[in-house]
């Protein structure tokens, strides 16, 4: 008798979404290993502007499933990101430099537009490689494809035939979608022009479907060229369900805005004798403004500038969260991402096996979650650094030696690495804005009162007895103020120059008394 996997029994119950994704491939082959012997996850990316949080988002969270799906089955899988980058160049993206050489390549096969920071092949293989570097970084297990290489080694020649012999079923799948003006030119196939290197939009006639001959006009001039071997790409709608056929997907990801895509690549996959992948729709981030984020215009974050002021794993923990829900995605977020974070991996190791899988950190860590805690929020550091001014991270380890007991870089690294996170966040977001206000006339009494009762406490007091004296304070009706978080607000406002703050007992704790007595004596002053 075989005894159940606990872990296998809980993940095929848990109503955690990779578990609930995982599933629908159990489905998809009740039977056992399809008959290429493993699971295929698929990844697009278009590299026509530079990578951005939205393009590696799909890649964790499609990680995320495959990870759920190897606790649910012990058949073999494969990730593949493949990046389109046989696609012509439409538009030239706004935060790139040389924008008029690109200007003169503007149709052309991105791996055939040079690269305008010219350090690679191509503008193709600039943006490729940027995003190689960061999934490598993360550590992804990926096989990284390239359309033009495929489609120039021929790996692509016996799907384009198929393509070919179905021509007229796909045209009747996509015309009824189009406008009349686009529905007159429109083609599933896109030449490449022998002339100008252009990929072409023009329709074409199917001469010889098993010898990929079609006929088009270029230029004014009638031209016979076969589609194999990179003679041709295909219509991204036709190009994603080619590759679902040819590669032989299972399962891929896309964003709600291209719901209508996968719809009609289903339709055109299954046209081709093939099976379109399991997947699900999740909603996009947006900027500041509630705009989606654009790799041309480069609005949003970009995944340099998180991991400038965050760790990757709180950008792990922001891309788990509520995936069918639309996210603001700016500098804000970071914070709060970071905490939650901590707080959520905090939990972990006590909860039970069916919390464990609900918990994002199981997820961003494939349940193996590495050993350490970390003895101060994320959000405390980052007042300590803005009323410390221009510090340096030793500087800021000897406050936290004060306060943590044997703290250092060797019994808490990950602290270290938040220690440069905060500075960077501070310099360049908090710093330009920071504006302590004055008390007002109710504050400044509270204030002399706190700084009193602070006097009369030793060096040493605990977090917790400060906390007790602020809040004592806040409730004294004598101040005057209507609501405890008023109390708050105007401590932060006046002390650390922000709307919001952290517990005043753990940051005065951290602070030193007589450092924190010296901050409210310059807002008595101000």
């Amino acid at each position: 008798m075989t005894i159940p996997d606990p872990l296998r029994s809980a993940a095929q119950a848990s109503k955690a979404w990779p578990y609930e994704e995982a599933r629908k491939l159990l489905k998809r082959y009740p039977n056992g290993a399809p008959d290429k012997g493993h699971i295929l996850f698929e990844t697009g990316y278009g590299p026509s502007g530079l990578p951005h949080i939205g393009t590696f988002n799909e890649v964790l969270r499609t990680t995320m499933v495959r990870n759920a799906y190897h606790a649910l089955s012990d058949i073999p899988t494969r990730l593949v990101a493949f990046s389109d980058d046989m696609d012509g160049l439409r538009k030239v993206p706004d935060n790139v430099p040389n924008q008029a050489m690109l200007n003169a390549h503007l149709g052309k096969p991105l791996t055939q537009v040079p690269d305008p920071f010219e350090k690679f092949e191509s503008f193709a293989h600039h943006n490729n490689a940027m995003l190689r570097e960061f999934l490598d970084r993360f550590g992804f297990d990926y096989e990284f494809v390239s359309a033009t290489e495929q489609y120039r080694a021929g790996a692509f020649d016996d799907a384009l035939r198929q393509v070919l012999r179905r021509y007229q079923a796909i045209m009747d799948i996509m015309l009824p979608t189009l406008r009349k003006e686009r529905q007159a030119t429109y083609s599933p196939v896109l030449p490449i022009s022998p002339k100008s290197g252009i990929v072409l939009q023009v329709p074409v006639e199917v001469i010889d479907a098993e010898a990929g001959l079609v006929r088009f006009e270029d230029d004014g001039e009638t031209i016979e060229q076969s589609i194999l071997s990179g003679g041709a790409k295909l219509q991204w709608k036709v190009d994603w369900a080619m590759r679902w056929y040819a590669l032989g997907v299972d399962y891929e990801m896309a964003g709600k805005d291209l719901i209508d895509s996968v719809t009609q690549s289903s339709k055109i996959c299954r046209a081709l004798d093939g099976r379109p992948p399991e997947g699900f729709n999740y909603e996009m981030f947006l900027d500041e403004k509630g705009e989606k984020i654009s790799k041309s215009k480069g609005n949003g974050l970009s995944l340099e500038q998180w991991l400038t002021y965050g760790p990757q794993e709180s950008l792990a923990f922001y891309a788990y969260r509520e995936p069918k829900k639309a996210k603001q995605l700016h500098m804000g977020v970071i914070p709060r991402a970071v905490d939650e974070y901590w707080q959520f991996r905090g939990n972990y190791p006590r909860q039970t096996i069916e919390q464990q899988l609900g918990n994002p950190v199981h997820h961003i860590h494939d349940g193996k979650l590495p050993q350490g805690e970390l003895p101060v929020t994320f959000g405390l550091l980052l007042n300590l650094v803005g009323v410390m001014g221009d510090a340096s991270r030793e500087q800021v380890w000897g406050y936290l030696q004060n306060y943590v007991p044997g703290a250092s870089v060797d019994t808490y690294p990950e602290l270290d690495g938040l220690i440069g996170h905060a500075l960077a966040y501070h310099r360049d977001f908090v710093a330009p804005t920071l504006q302590r206000r004055a008390p007002e006339a109710n504050e400044a009494t509270a204030l002399k009162r706190l700084d009193l009762e602070l006097a009369a406490l030793p060096a040493d007091a605990s977090a917790e007895d400060i906390q007790n004296i602020v809040y004592a304070i806040g409730k004294d009706e004598a101040f005057g103020f209507a609501e405890l978080r008023d109390w708050f607000k105007a401590l932060y406002q006046t002390l650390l120059g922000a709307d919001q703050g952290p517990r005043m007992g753990s940051f005065i704790a951290l602070y030193g008394i007589e450092n924190s007595r010296k901050l409210i004596a310059e807002a008595l002053a101000a």
